[in-house]
């Protein structure tokens, strides 16, 4: 089936970033793996590149395009060569959308030259060790000091990806209590120096996998933040949060599509090389057909993820059709990536193939971004249901 998601421009952009990637991120990949975390200079080179840049308006330095497609090239691309650019797709993906819906064009002067660079990476910092989900939960704070120049952050932060290398950190605290209306109410957004005194990086979290992406542990103690980083109104920060989830789950829809792909293509060369009772395992029926099915379920995925992306270009991904496009695809990758490891035989649980980093990397799918059972109440409910 032709797709039609991706014209010239997209196609000429994938050259590019395959040949940086096979010259940049392959030869040094392994000893990203064992240190845990992408070196700071990665980000550098990303932004000279241009990937930082690329829905940035052209007077900050950026491409000023309005389309995800290039994302969706990279998606693509990093899932095909096995490999993942560290902690950089939080300041892209969750990031940049806060900052052009909510910063003011003073803050934008600030803020997006250094973005674009990758001088400034940035991070988002949401959930806090004993809430989970339950954003409206938070117990981190924001006070407004009695001149009114700053706010006096204090609180604690866990799972921010990116939270290592950040430079800025989007903090979500409280500004105001909540109401007995509202437990959503008086929470607050802030674009927070990492160098401000009274911050600090805590434990680096030792995940299962995306071992290449920096995960952290942040505290803040009478952290002073001026007040011309806060990012929107007071206390509406919970409907910010709430307003940019489907480009956030478009974006591990179509991550794990492309996970997905990029395990049938591993598996159907481990098969073809490796001989078993002197003959290739693609020989044998089972082989042939257990590719053939995941192969099938590849073709509805990519379906399914490029009308998602057209539909958030065109701004008309909902968010029920973007928790279908998630459920959809994360629930086919895992039973993909499954299949195509047990191709392997024992050779796909050992970390040299890129198969077993796969099978820990997608794991997450369904739990971050809002679990599989979190993605059938908002479309149950969306049905009426």
């Amino acid at each position: 089936m032709r797709r039609t998601v991706f014209n010239e421009d997209h196609e000429a952009f994938r050259e590019t970033i395959r040949a940086f990637i096979e010259a940049e991120v392959v030869p040094v990949y392994d000893e990203w793996f064992a240190a845990g975390q992408a070196p700071r200079d990665f980000y550098y080179k990303l932004g000279e590149l241009g990937i930082f840049g690329i829905n940035v308006p052209e007077e900050f330095g950026g491409a000023g395009l309005e389309s995800h497609k290039f994302e969706a090239v990279l998606y693509e691309e990093t899932a095909r060569a096995g490999v993942q650019f560290g902690g950089s797709g939080v300041h892209v993906l969750l990031a940049l959308p806060y900052i052009k819906m909510l910063a003011t064009d003073e803050q934008k002067k600030r803020y997006l030259p250094k973005f674009v660079s990758g001088e400034e990476m940035w991070a988002i910092a949401m959930t806090e060790p004993g809430t989970g989900s339950d954003l409206a939960g938070m117990k981190s704070t924001a006070k407004l000091s009695e001149d009114g120049t700053h706010y006096v952050l204090n609180g604690a932060k866990t799972f921010i990806t990116g939270g290592v290398h950040a430079d800025r950190v989007i903090v979500c605290a409280r500004t105001a209590a909540p109401t007995a209306e509202d437990r959503r109410h008086g929470i607050s957004l802030f674009a927070v120096d990492t160098k401000s005194e009274g911050y600090s990086v805590g434990r680096k979290l030792d995940k299962l996998g995306l071992k290449t992406s920096d995960t952290a542990e942040l505290a803040f103690v009478d952290v002073k933040v001026p007040v011309e980083d806060l990012l929107g109104e007071e206390n509406k920060g919970f409907y910010y949060l709430g307003h940019n989830l489907a480009s956030e789950r478009w974006g591990i829809a179509f991550g794990a599509y492309a996970q997905a792909k990029a395990a049938v293509r591993f598996a159907k060369q481990y098969v073809q090389e490796r001989t078993v009772f002197g003959k290739p395992v693609a020989h044998f029926q089972n082989t042939k057909f257990e590719l053939a099915a995941c192969q099938a379920e590849v073709d509805a995925a990519e379906a399914v993820a490029d009308r998602a992306t057209e539909a958030l270009d065109a701004g008309e991904l909902t968010p029920a059709e973007a928790a279908s496009a998630k459920l959809f695809c994360t629930e086919v990758a895992h039973r993909v990536i499954d299949r195509c490891l047990q191709l392997h035989g024992g050779y796909g649980y050992m970390n040299e193939y890129p198969i077993a980093r796969l099978y820990a990397d997608n794991r997450v799918n369904r739990i971050y971004g809002g679990t599989s059972e979190i993605m059938k109440s908002i479309i149950a409910k969306d049905m009426g249901l």
